[in-house]
């Protein structure tokens, strides 16, 4: 007997609309309710995709490169050049676009040179970026989170670990930002590809002790093309979802009775706050895509041929059959299988230490809004706010 495909019902849920943005968590009831864990959804107007919100199916579509490759390159065939995702789901000469040796092969290049960045200098330098960031803006008394602090933050600090002037590094954040919120996608994807491809240039002419030296001098011995792939990359999974990390997490400590009182008397800490964040609310929230290259029977439901499978972190680390437990640490936010996060350690170095100097440097701040007031950033992939303003006693800046 053939299975009943996933899109058994007629409804798609559009995931692309601001409704879906302003409280993805009731969509994903919804759609629990209406479809099961594999539900047909839409990425874009015209774009069908099925998401998966069941925690042991996701886990068991990570794991199995066979049936669920990152490949996109026959689906690519069947979307316009404009479609307003794409440049988030093209094929691109990266790990996470890649299976078999091509994976391994560039994953070992990233896995190397991220795995060289100094621990402790890369902590030395975010203190002194925080530092200089909240200089700017405690005499104050109020503040956006997100443009003062989490955004210039995670640019400054990125740009330095890639070694990128700052003139190129804000070409290629505009570009990504542009890229993720899906607006404006294409001429994003084609700022973002001119900065990466300079940026390789200078490297190769110029090298130094950062991360674009290092996949360059990698045994894999990256051509341009694949070395400007993994800049975007990098920069895709290290600047939007990070200050989301920061900002989401922040938001939490403001708002949640959980945290918001007991984080300077001891009773939760940081990184409690952002695994609690990692788990109920990740920053990106519906991703690790693949896409089949058959029809695939997954237990009783027919996948369709070339269409992407995308895994909601969020949907499936708030799976009712998990039986939820304060604190664990066994969700999907940093992926799973081959295509796991290998920066999983930078960047909670990044985010812990940010938040903690933050909280520190401004220990009576507060929402400077009710949480209902605050907008979230429409799309697919994200769980992004547009702003985090805050209020707090103005001090008189800080001298060495």
């Amino acid at each position: 007997m053939t299975p009943p495909p996933c899109e058994a019902s007629s409804t798609r849920f559009a995931m692309y609309e601001p409704e879906f943005a302003a409280d993805p968590h009731a969509a994903y009831a919804r759609m629990r309710q209406v479809h099961g864990p594999l539900v047909p959804v839409l990425l874009a107007p015209g774009v069908p995709a099925t998401l998966v919100i069941g925690y042991d199916k996701a886990r068991s579509i990570l794991h199995d490169e066979v049936r669920f490759p990152g490949d996109p390159r026959r689906w690519e065939q069947t979307v316009p050049d404009t479609c307003p995702v794409r440049p988030m789901m093209e094929w691109r000469p990266n790990a996470l676009r890649s299976a078999g040796p091509e994976r391994v092969r560039y994953r070992a290049a990233n896995t190397a040179a991220l795995g060289a960045v100094d621990q402790h200098a890369l902590l030395a330098l975010v203190e002194k970026t925080a530092a200089d960031l909240i200089a700017g803006f405690r005499a104050t008394g109020h503040a956006d989170l997100l443009a003062q602090f989490a955004w210039p933050l995670t640019f400054r600090v990125l740009n330095n670990l890639m070694g990128c002037p700052d003139a190129r590094g804000r070409r290629i954040a505009d570009g990504m930002a542009q890229v993720f919120d899906g607006v404006h996608a294409v001429r994003g994807n084609q700022i973002l590809a001119q900065a990466v491809t300079e940026q390789v240039a200078f490297r190769r002419a110029q090298p130094g002790d950062d991360i674009t030296s290092r996949l360059i001098a990698h045994g894999a011995r990256l051509d341009d093309d694949e070395m400007a792939h993994q800049l975007v990359t990098l920069y895709g999974a290290g600047i939007e979802p990070l200050v989301n990390l920061i900002v989401n997490t922040l938001l939490k400590m403001l708002t949640d009775e959980t945290f918001c009182g007991d984080v300077h008397a001891g009773g939760a800490t940081v990184r409690q706050a952002l695994d609690a964040v990692l788990y109920w609310d990740p920053p990106l929230a519906n991703y690790c895509l693949s896409y089949p290259p058959y029809p695939v029977n997954l237990d009783g439901y027919l996948l369709p041929a070339d269409q992407p499978v995308v895994i909601s972190m969020a949907g499936c680390n708030n799976d009712p059959a998990l039986g939820r437990v304060a604190g664990d640490r066994a969700h999907l936010a940093w992926s799973a299988g081959p295509h796991a996060c290998p920066a999983r350690s930078h960047a909670y170095l990044i985010a812990e230490t940010a938040i903690t100097y933050v909280l520190d440097a401004l220990p009576e701040m507060d929402l400077a809004c009710q949480p209902r007031e605050l907008t979230w950033r429409p799309g697919p992939f994200h769980r992004a706010l547009t702003a985090l303003p805050v209020s707090f006693t103005p001090t008189a800046p800080l001298t060495n």
